[in-house]
């Protein structure tokens, strides 16, 4: 058999690339591409040349060079490194434009002008992990200049480098006498802003890299369709594969606060898929899982990776901004600040609380009068405190004119159609409205957690029962810790009234509670179950821990706001509300 000989020889090799390129490209294309280009005639190429290197390859703001020498390779990294600082420093902060640079030894293979093996791959990867600024070299690249450049030597100690089979001895130039050069940071959004990286394929095969870059673009697709948050595109995330990742880093250069990242692992036709969510600034993790499917399907499975992730994202990072809200200093509260501190007051549902979201709310709407999302988070409050607070018809009134305010600003805000339809329909008895908000809402969003529970409790009291256990479970799948997940407790419960299947709705409100255990409307319903069911001292047990919560609490009045609940399970939640011994 005839076999070709493959050419091989022992070469320097130099990869360099702009740090932050895709931030630089997003604050000024035309003039990063025009910066980029000086450099590399006025600067890059010319010290490439002077010293005996040749340019393999450019890929954007890549370059990758070999050298006869590695002290060739050193010294031209050096006179770079130094000419990017002299030039920075007579540029704006944001405008600034570092250089990383990976220097290896080793055996290379030719083809034609281009060089290819683990040598190239190895000297990529050590410029993935180099600082802005700076130089790394592996350790057989060290031996050849350690004793010939004058510049002293940090060892980083051996490196992990991506889909390279043996660590790396890793070593940095310290450039003490090197203006460094820092990176700017991007401002953040004026809303929540994440950058989803692209997460590692760790199986070792290849061949699921595209479903590994698949699924990433189909999470950023998803939380793309989140109306209040801003997510950074494909192009810019992807510029960060293959590279060592600081999450901090990634938040500055991208201008993020939350950093979601992960890695697939296949075994057979097993795969395991994890993901973390970060705060990029401090580094704290807020959510972590892993998830494991079989590969019979692999865009089925693709799929439904996709929907869990970005179903738990949204209410992770809805509850983080809460938390940041929270501790922002009062006079620095703009409309957004104030949605998100009137939220953690509106989601325990009871009158009081609601009085809190409300002036928060009436607030931010004097900065936003066109705020969608706050039309319909004071419609809800409202709501609590018509129901919790005397049933005042202006808190009716008022609540269904923000709600219908909400619907008409908020056609492309699941979120904010969610909360307007609940409130829709408890305050005009509107289904037509309240359903109709909500399958808009799920076009926008069908990972939308928030969209799936007011729904599920749409059509258990008024709607479809097999829609509603469908839109409960699948909330409770993707968001299990969510505040809303009582509701999805309450939507199977109400189903199970509706069935006469009293036990069984008595033990699903039961876990509501343990959801939301302030919501005194959430002990009448078990109650009342437990009643239906034949449990009557049990039944009177929690009754009394609702008149413990809302010492009010009557049941002509209650039943008569609850006319929007189909007519057999109302007739039947009021026989087990008067069993269970609550005043009429």
């Amino acid at each position: 058999m005839d076999t070709q000989r493959v050419e091989r020889r022992l070469s320097a090799v130099l990869a360099a690339d702009v740090a932050g390129y895709s931030r630089l490209v997003g604050v000024d294309e035309e003039g990063t591409l025009a910066q980029l280009h000086a450099v590399r005639v006025e600067l890059i190429d010319p010290a490439i040349a002077v010293h005996r290197g040749r340019i393999i390859k450019t890929t954007g703001d890549g370059i990758l060079a070999e050298f006869p020498s590695v002290v060739d390779a050193g010294r031209c990294a050096l006179e770079v490194q130094r000419g990017m600082a002299r030039r920075n420093a007579e540029i704006t902060g944001d405008r600034r434009m570092a250089f990383r640079i990976g220097i290896h030894l080793g055996d290379v293979v030719v083809d034609g002008d281009d060089l290819l093996g683990d040598a190239v791959n190895i000297a990529a990867r050590l410029e993935g992990i180099a600082e802005p600024g700076g130089v790394s070299l592996s350790e057989d690249a060290w031996r050849q200049v350690r004793d010939k450049l004058s510049e002293a030597f940090v060892d980083l100690g051996e490196q992990t480098l991506k889909n390279i089979a043996r660590p790396v001895r890793v070593y940095r130039i310290d450039l003490a006498d090197t203006a460094k050069t820092p990176q700017p940071s991007m401002a953040l959004p004026d809303k929540p802003s994440i950058a989803v990286l692209p997460f590692q394929n760790i199986s070792g095969d290849p061949d699921q890299e595209y479903f590994t870059d698949g699924m990433v673009e189909d999470i950023i697709t998803g939380l793309s369709r989140i109306n209040w948050l801003f997510v950074i595109a494909r192009n810019s995330s992807f510029a960060y594969k293959g590279k060592a990742i600081d999450i901090k880093q990634v938040g500055r250069e991208l201008g993020v606060r939350y950093v979601l990242e992960g890695s697939v692992r296949k075994g057979g036709k097993r795969v395991r898929i994890t993901g973390q969510l970060i705060e990029a600034e401090t580094g704290s993790h807020l959510w972590a899982d892993k998830y494991d499917g079989v590969l019979d399907d692999v865009f089925d499975l693709q799929d439904k990776m996709t929907e869990t992730i970005v179903g738990i994202i949204e209410p992770s990072v809805r509850r983080a901004e809460i938390e940041r809200a929270r501790r922002k200093r009062p006079d620095h509260l703009g409309a957004y600040d104030l949605y998100l501190r009137a939220m953690h007051h509106a989601l325990f549902a009871m009158a009081e609380d609601a009085a809190i979201a409300i002036g928060y709310l009436e607030e931010a709407l004097k900065l936003d009068p066109n705020y969608a999302v706050a039309h319909a988070a004071l419609a809800a409050g409202l709501e609590s405190r018509f129901r919790g607070g005397g049933f005042n018809e202006a808190d009716r009134t008022e609540g269904v004119r923000h709600a219908r305010l909400a619907l008409a600003l908020g056609t492309d805000d699941a979120t904010a159609l969610a909360y307007a339809a609940f409130t829709v329909l408890h305050l005009s008895r509107d289904f037509e409205a309240a359903s109709g908000a909500i399958t808009r809402a799920l076009s926008l969003n069908g990972s939308c957690a928030t969209a799936l529970y007011w729904g599920a409790h749409i059509h258990a009291v008024s709607g479809d029962p097999v829609l509603a256990e469908d839109y409960a479970n699948r909330a409770l799948r993707l968001s299990p810790f969510d505040p809303l997940s009582f509701q999805g407790h309450v939507a199977l419960g109400v189903v199970r009234l509706r069935l006469r299947r009293y036990d069984e709705a008595a033990a699903c409100l039961a876990q509501a509670i343990q959801a939301n255990p302030r919501f005194s409307v959430l002990y009448g319903l078990r109650a009342s179950a437990l009643a239906l069911a034949g449990r009557i001292e049990e039944a009177k047990v929690v009754a009394q821990r609702l008149l413990e919560l809302e010492p009010t609490f009557r049941v002509r009045p209650f039943m008569d706001f609850a006319g929007f609940v189909q007519p057999e399970t109302h007739e039947a939640l009021a026989i087990g509300l008067r069993q269970a011994g609550l005043p009429e």
